[in-house]
């Protein structure tokens, strides 16, 4: 398999097999005008497997939704052909508008003006919590 190296944007590596394609949605990546790639299954010493992304353009990433994805992704910055910058990822302490609340009854539910808005309450577990009706979300 051949994919080319990237100039300039990002390379999204060791995500975990099987989330590449929850990443492309995410992030809409399909509404790109450039290449992307999409490596899935690639061989990986320390999980076995993972997935890639290649994004051959320097575009704004939200680094927090990647982070709540999977806060063991590096996200390498290339410049000129070059890995620049690596940034490891943390889960954070609140995420909007990335998951939604699955309580019916949650003003979220009738209001759809309103972020879905959870925040960091457990980070051992990876838990989060609903801002308006604390209704607990286990990644």
């Amino acid at each position: 398999m051949n994919i080319d190296s990237i100039k300039n944007g990002y390379v999204i590596d060791h995500i975990k097999a099987g989330k590449g394609m929850q990443i492309y949605e995410l992030l809409n990546l399909n509404e790109l005008d450039c290449q992307v790639a999409i490596i899935t299954n690639a061989k990986s010493k320390k999980t076995g497997k993972k997935d890639i992304i290649k994004i051959d353009r320097d575009i704004p990433i939200d680094l927090e939704k990647l982070g709540f994805i999977d806060h063991n992704i590096t996200v390498n910055i290339v410049k000129n052909d070059k890995i620049i910058e690596k940034r490891k990822l943390n889960l954070p302490e609140k995420i909007v508008n990335v998951v939604k609340c699955n309580n019916p009854r949650c003003i979220t539910s009738i209001d759809n003006t309103l972020d879905q808005i959870f925040i960091l309450t457990d980070k051992e577990k990876e838990v989060y919590r609903c801002r308006y009706c604390e209704m607990s979300l286990k990644k």
